[in-house]
């Protein structure tokens, strides 16, 4: 592999960005030639943003250890901070891991390909600048038709955080790609905005019993209908410790928008009459104020910009709006946000834990009772 695609640091390249919209999951003869020429950049030790299921992935060579730290360099991102190894075929999994265990098999038959990733003990070739320095790998395969291809065309290994600058809110659409990124790395592949917004859940399986180390769309509940008891590390829903990160996400701050956010937890009646109370203080001392509700009240809100999450009642879309909501208040120069607060039940849990990171776990319950 050749190494040095990248130019000097601190040196723009000239970024490259193509549109593939992968209708029904097929494409073009025009779309397969573009990720064959993506997958020849990373095969070169090139970097490549490309679409998932869930969001934007920032993509190199995972088997290069030079690749490994042109991500940690483009993104920002401190080197102890796992990256995940992207798979797009089964076989792929044995190779860099020591074994399989019959607990990953068993999930991988009913969440692969998706939005689930695996933490396994790695096997030899895969570089410790990829893994963070750990004995472990983080193993995902999505199931975004451009994701796998772009992962067979680069060689089978492709290691992908999220495609924004370190800290910043995870891109659900190729313009925040280009937002944080233009510049930085050889080619952003559009494909479009993501179906789930959120990244995948992040189960250890190296642990009896095996545990969540970053929830996600699959859930807890879910994994244990396949695995039995499945746990889930206490710092999900609290500030981050001074350890190591066993996974991604799990030490630094994270998909923070540049205002300061809080969120608010307490009846629906406490929430929208103390955010309204704060955003008229707020909007007095000069601050361009947001708020991020849901449909069920969002017409009580008295801020400069206000955005719906959805409904209460459709998790999903919660999930899928979160951080373009973040994104868009950024656009709109917002210094103060206050957030609703959600249930840390079921999908709910993941929500919250990006939420509480990306508010620098800023909550203030105005029932008393509120326990993260």
């Amino acid at each position: 592999m050749r190494e040095g695609l990248l130019p000097e640091k601190n040196k723009k390249m000239d970024t490259k960005v193509i549109k593939i919209q992968a209708k029904g999951g097929a494409l073009s003869s025009r779309e397969e030639q573009a990720l064959q020429e993506a997958g020849e950049v990373l095969r070169r030790g090139g970097l490549v943003a490309f679409p998932t299921e869930t969001v934007y992935g920032l993509g190199g060579d995972a088997l290069n250890p030079a690749s490994s730290r042109k991500i940690y360099e483009a993104k920002g991102r401190p080197s102890d901070n796992p990256l995940i190894v992207h798979i797009a075929r089964m076989e792929d999994l044995a190779p860099i891991v020591k074994e399989v265990p019959r607990e990953a098999r068993r999930i991988a038959e009913v969440f692969w390909p998706g939005p689930l990733t695996m933490i396994l003990p790695k096997a030899p070739k895969v570089p410790y600048e990829t893994t963070g320095g750990l004995e472990t790998v983080a193993v995902r395969m999505p199931s975004h038709p451009v994701a796998q291809r772009l992962i067979i065309y680069g060689g089978g290994y492709v290691a992908a955080p999220s495609a924004n600058l370190s800290g910043r809110p995870s891109p659900t659409a190729a313009k925040y790609v280009i937002e944080d990124m233009d510049g930085r790395i050889n080619m952003i592949i559009d494909g479009g905005e993501g179906d789930i917004g959120l990244e995948s859940t992040i189960v250890d399986l190296t642990v009896s019993p095996p545990q969540i180390l970053r929830p996600g769309y699959i859930t807890q509940e879910m994994l244990a209908q396949v695995l039995g008891q499945v746990s889930v590390d206490r710092t999900i829903l609290e500030a981050d410790s001074g350890q190591a990160p066993r996974a991604p996400g799990m030490k630094y701050r994270h998909y923070a928008p540049r205002g300061e956010l809080t969120i608010i937890s307490g009846s629906s009646e406490q929430v929208t009459a103390y955010i309204n109370a704060r955003t008229a203080q707020d909007r007095a001392a000069g601050h361009r104020v947001g708020v991020i509700g849901t449909d069920e009240v969002l017409t009580q809100y008295r801020a400069d910009v206000i955005r719906s999450l959805g409904s209460r009642q459709d998790e999903d879309s919660i999930a899928r709006h979160l951080y373009s909501i973040l994104r868009e208040f950024d656009d709109e120069k917002v210094t103060r946000i206050y957030s609703e607060c959600f249930e840390a039940t079921g999908l709910g849990q993941a929500i919250m834990n990006r939420l509480l990171k990306a508010a620098g776990h800023k909550l203030i319950a105005l029932d008393g009772n509120r326990e993260l």
